[in-house]
């Protein structure tokens, strides 16, 4: 049967990550199910590292490079590759038109600035002066700037001219669910014809890890798989990735031609209060929403699980009631990467679709069951540490 001229498609897709940068390398890795770890650089703690990328071949111009945080180069690049995949990177007329959501957090800190600030405080005469002069005389210029959430799609516009509307999401894993959810739901309502959503994170910084610390999610070496971080040795792998994704209606990918891997059917996100119960409830209820749509035999789950102890749990426990469906946490192989994670697991979720087919699971409790057979449908899981959920199902488009 014919689709709908509103359906929403995904047409594009960026990624970067521990396993390198593009569709075969994140599909040839984690059919692979051999984690890339690094458990030295930051000991005792366990993060997944950014695979080398000449950020040269997306981002062209070393001033716009030397002007972006990490996190932001890494946003870019990817942003770059989904443009690339779509077929719309260099054609102005369509750039034009897209309206491009990003999901962001706060920018960076110079570790390097404020730990030598602390010490010196500590026998500082009159600390507050030092303070004062200290962050006027220390901190680059342009370290403000770079703490504007919004300079990610900033970079992205002025890099490769996608300068349709721009909107930026901030709050944590929840800003990448409801970047793709409005995105998607202007597309189906006829407001929008053609999105760009996605989101980055630089998981290899000391004050990222100081704060996940601090509330005791930050996972210590030995690396475990994300299931498997029991009672005693939970907590979050940051990982180093990002991704972006090209969604656009189906009247506008048919008139231009577009390749298309999936088709987004449904999204949905809440915000619950952070208890075990009620987190697992919320899940329960976001689960019995699109039970009426899924088909038994033929779907896969794609979790966002991040390993903090509550939410994995939580998730673990409203997961079982979909009895017999195998399941797939891409953290194990690529960490948690907050505010991307969602948009990655869509694309990774579109990737499967058009393909058919899933990776190994990589959990030695038994919980991601074997799979084999021709996947049609993917659930894809979006629970945040603190704040957050989202829900969204792809399929065959």
């Amino acid at each position: 049967m014919p689709g709908d001229a509103r359906d929403v498609l995904i047409t594009g897709i960026g990624l970067v990550s521990c396993l390198g940068e593009g569709l075969d390398a994140h599909w040839n890795g984690l059919s692979a199910a051999k984690p890339i770890v690094d458990e030295t650089s930051f000991a005792p703690y366990v993060v997944h590292p950014i695979a080398p990328i000449n950020f040269d071949l997306q981002i062209p111009k070393k001033g716009d490079q030397r002007q972006m945080e990490p996190w932001q180069r890494i946003g870019c690049y990817a942003a770059g590759l989904a443009l690339d995949d779509a077929g719309i990177k260099g054609n102005n007329e369509i750039l034009s038109r897209v309206d491009m959501l990003v999901a962001a957090g706060g920018g960076e800190r110079d570790t390097a600035v404020d730990g030598k600030i602390l010490t010196d405080l500590r026998t500082a005469e009159n600390p507050k002066r030092l303070l004062n002069e200290r962050l006027l005389s220390d901190l680059r210029p342009t370290l403000s700037l770079a703490q504007l959430a919004n300079l990610l799609a900033g970079n992205i516009s002025i890099v490769f001219n996608v300068i349709g509307s721009s909107r930026t999401f901030m709050g944590e894993e929840l800003a990448g669910v409801d970047a793709l959810r409005i995105a998607a739901r202007r597309i189906a309502a006829g407001q929008s014809e053609i999105g760009f959503v996605g989101g980055a994170y630089n998981g290899q910084r000391w004050d990222i890890l100081l704060q996940l610390a601090f509330g005791r999610e930050a996972l210590k070496a030995p690396y475990q798989p994300v299931w498997a971080r029991g009672a005693g040795h939970a907590g979050i792998a940051a990982g180093s990735l990002g991704a972006f994704l090209v969604i656009e209606s189906r009247a506008h990918a048919e008139a231009r031609g577009a390749r298309v891997y999936a088709k987004l059917t449904h999204i949905d996100a809440a915000r619950c209060r952070r208890d075990v119960d009620s987190l697992e409830a919320a899940i329960s209820r976001m689960l019995g929403d699109v039970k009426p749509r899924l088909a038994s035999g033929e779907l896969a789950v794609l979790s966002s699980a991040s390993g903090a102890a509550h939410a994995t749990q939580a998730e673990r426990t409203a997961l079982g009631s979909l009895e017999g469906i195998p399941v797939r946490a891409t953290g194990s192989v690529l960490g948690h990467g907050v505010e991307a994670q969602f948009p990655l697991n869509v694309g990774l979720a579109a990737l499967a679709i058009s393909r058919g087919g899933l990776w190994p699971a990589l959990d030695p409790t038994g919980f991601e069951l074997p799979w084999s057979g021709t996947l049609k449908q993917a659930l894809v899981t979006g629970i945040g540490v603190w704040r957050g959920e989202g829900l969204a199902l792809v399929e065959p488009a």
